[in-house]
């Protein structure tokens, strides 16, 4: 049996010189009014930012049958996505304007089966930890009406200053990430 499945999406992109010129959290709330694009993976997995406060973000999504892997559950990577989506988005609620960051690991733990009849589901990242360089959060998916936990994980995202020539280097000036502080944060 075959199935067609279409779906709108926002088109617009975002302009990277913009996104920085806001706090995180200034133009997270400007994705959930809809002023601008969110990621439009989301909408092609059928998910949304669904709140959002500085240092935890959540977003809610309902899994259906076009996410599905070959042997009948929802594919890892559904999970994986929502959560790098919360992960990410709780770091970047807390960044000051002309700060950028970018995902450099991220780790989820599966716990539970997801399928077209778990129901609405939910993905909820919060902040551990905010540093010049390295910033961390960690994360549950876990079902909306019954709390169910179906996965969870953590992530580790490099800080960027945009303002400076060169963007990976730090207030000294220097790019080799070892030299900013000694340990690399």
């Amino acid at each position: 049996m075959n199935k067609t499945r279409t779906y709108d999406y926002d088109a617009r992109r975002a302009d990277p010189r913009e996104v920085i010129q806001s706090t995180g959290l200034e133009y997270l709330n400007r994705v959930l009014r809809g002023e601008v694009a969110g990621a439009s993976i989301a909408q092609t997995l059928g998910f949304t930012l669904h709140a959002l406060e500085s240092r935890r973000v959540v977003f809610e999504g309902t899994p259906q049958d076009f996410v599905y892997n070959p042997i009948g559950t929802v594919h890892g990577g559904y999970a994986a996505t929502m959560l790098d989506s919360a992960l990410g988005c709780a770091i970047h609620s807390a960044l000051p304007a002309g700060v950028a960051y970018t995902t450099v690991e991220l780790k989820i733990n599966y716990v539970r089966a997801l399928s077209d009849k778990t129901g609405p589901v939910r993905a909820e990242g919060t902040v551990v930890h905010i540093g010049r360089s390295i910033a961390t959060a960690e994360g549950r998916l876990y079902g909306r009406d019954d709390g169910k936990l179906y996965a969870h994980g953590s992530t580790t995202c490099l800080v960027i200053p945009m303002g400076s020539r060169n963007h990976a280097s730090s207030d000294t000036g220097s790019s080799d990430p070892a030299s900013r502080n000694g340990d690399g944060t």
